[in-house]
């Protein structure tokens, strides 16, 4: 073989090299297996981790390309899941899905964020426990007449003709002083704190709400036919999660991005909430692992939902809700 022949046999191995090179890349590219995320509001600090996730690439790393979808007040996320528009979605509680579930949707539970609920009822400060606030008025949402709100009323005696809308706007706490309102740990009392009003916020969890809350909740069949990418999405998850907790600025880039309105103030405020409560790190997740569920806990929600009467046990099992397997042995240690 001559020189000429050679340089051009050199060249040519090398053309092939490269775009088997190329062709690697697109294989790996496609081998990412998109997966949708929806949340239940607008993007902010308590989806930190989920962002955090994207962010750091941690989904990609895992084999994943993953969206995350903004749920909001007029956002049925439920009913988009079941249509096909996300894989799995954020439930604002377990107690939530035991409801969906009881509705009808086959919707399962593999993780928990929140190791409590963030729930909270917000008061002026002439309040200082829950009894206090007898004969006040109480604005609500909706939503808490199948949650926190049957318990409420049970526990501390406070009745139906005390409760008037929420609508999402602290203005009507603001201007009447013998009102209380709904609201999270993390966000409403700094907007109230914000607008130069003393309160007292009194958090469900802290007098033996039972719910978990920032769930990942997942159609059966899509448990079944995509176990490998849920249990991916769940590890990637829980380790943006420690990641944000400790350096929160590459998914509040992302957080700001989705939701421009979103504060650094805001967000600020809303990690040292996070962290100052244990609301991911501490209780059972302390010792086994961020997103950890247990079936002692899983059970507390389900036995209070049949007493309040949110669902039917004949409709409903506790082991059909709840999927163990996905965060079990994960342990991703805060």
């Amino acid at each position: 073989m001559n020189r000429s022949a050679r340089q051009a046999l050199v060249r040519n191995t090398a053309l092939a090299l490269a775009a088997c090179g190329a062709l690697g890349a697109v294989t790996a590219a496609q081998a990412e297996e998109k997966f949708t995320y929806m949340t239940n509001w607008y993007a902010q600090a308590e989806h930190g981790g989920f962002y955090q996730a994207v962010a750091e690439g941690l989904y990609k790393k895992a084999g994943l390309d993953v969206s995350i979808k903004m749920g909001g007040p007029q956002v049925n996320i439920l009913q988009l899941m079941a249509a096909g528009q996300a894989d799995c979605i954020m439930g604002s509680s377990d107690l939530q899905m035991l409801q969906a579930r009881d509705g009808g949707l086959p919707v399962t539970t593999v993780a928990a964020v929140f190791q409590k609920d963030p729930q909270v009822l917000i008061a002026h400060d002439d309040v200082k426990k829950f009894e206090d606030l007898k004969g006040k008025t109480i604005l609500i949402a909706s939503s808490a007449q199948r949650g926190y709100w049957p318990w409420l009323k049970a526990k501390f005696g406070l009745s139906d003709s005390q409760t008037r809308p929420y609508t999402f706007n602290i203005q009507p706490f603001v201007a009447d002083k013998d009102a209380a309102q709904q609201g999270y740990l993390t966000s409403e009392p700094f907007a109230i704190q914000k607008a130069g009003v003393k309160s007292t916020v009194l958090m469900f969890s802290d007098y033996g709400y039972p719910a978990y809350a920032t769930t990942v909740s997942c159609m059966d069949k899509t448990i079944k036919s995509r176990s490998k990418a849920v249990e991916a999405f769940v590890k990637a998850s829980m380790e943006g999660w420690k990641s944000y907790l400790s350096n929160p600025a590459p998914g509040n880039a992302l957080i700001k991005k989705d939701n421009p309105n979103m504060t650094d103030e805001q967000l600020a405020y809303s990690v040292a909430k996070l962290k100052e409560s244990g609301m991911v790190t501490g209780g059972d997740a302390a010792k086994m692992g961020i997103g950890i569920m247990t079936p002692e806990r899983a059970k507390a929600s389900f036995d209070f939902s049949v007493q309040a009467k949110l669902i039917d046990p004949a409709k409903v099992k506790l082991d059909d809700a709840y999927d163990f397997a996905f965060i079990k042995s994960l342990k991703v240690m805060p």
